[in-house]
């Protein structure tokens, strides 16, 4: 049974994958090929239904137990949250717009950097705390509350409104979703 920070670092590699799928693969505006461009959007579609999926799931239960376990854990989850309002309001914006709108680059320049920072403040900022106040025990329940909530999670992002689960699994893992873009993108290179 995984613990809280073995859930949350698993999300967080999956979401680096995809960010450096998306940074690495050519965008409209150099040219990418359709096939390129398709496995973009289905590499950012994927990257809108996890952070979505994980950010509801943080709101329901890890910033709560950061809040109640932490001294400064008000003020630690407010941030949070706020990055992650602001996240999902481009995530959003991101899941509407086609892969060959210079639009997408644009957003994908913005999310990036955002999203990369927000993994690296609950890494950097937050685990090492809660790590000293949870018992193993307790961090192995939040792991499983985190994971089952993710699970239920509504995958799109649906800014103002709160999480509400509502299922539905994507298809592809985040490794295969990138895998297909890195090998999209490698093949236009080659050919």
């Amino acid at each position: 049974m995984p613990d809280v920070f073995e859930v949350l670092r698993d999300v967080h590699g999956d979401v680096r994958l995809l960010l450096a799928a998306l940074e690495n693969s050519p965008g409209h505006a150099a040219g990418a090929s359709q096939p390129v461009l398709r496995a973009r959007k289905a590499a950012a579609g994927r990257l809108v239904t996890d952070a979505t999926r994980h950010a509801a799931a943080e709101g329901e239960h890890l910033w709560p137990a950061v809040r109640d376990r932490l001294g400064d854990g008000n003020m630690l989850a407010d941030e949070a949250l706020a990055r992650d309002l602001a996240a999902g309001e481009a995530l959003a914006r991101l899941d509407k717009v086609e892969s060959d709108d210079d639009e997408f680059d644009e957003l994908l320049a913005e999310i990036i950097p955002a999203v990369r920072g927000n993994l690296e403040f609950e890494e950097v900022r937050v685990w090492p705390q809660l790590r000293q106040a949870l018992s193993p025990f307790q961090a192995r329940e939040l792991g499983d509350q985190l994971r089952d909530a993710a699970e239920r999670a509504a995958a799109r992002p649906q800014p103002g409104a709160p999480a509400r689960p509502k299922g539905r699994k994507a298809a592809d893992s985040a490794v295969a979703v990138a895998g297909k873009l890195n090998n999209a993108a490698t093949r236009r290179r080659a050919g």
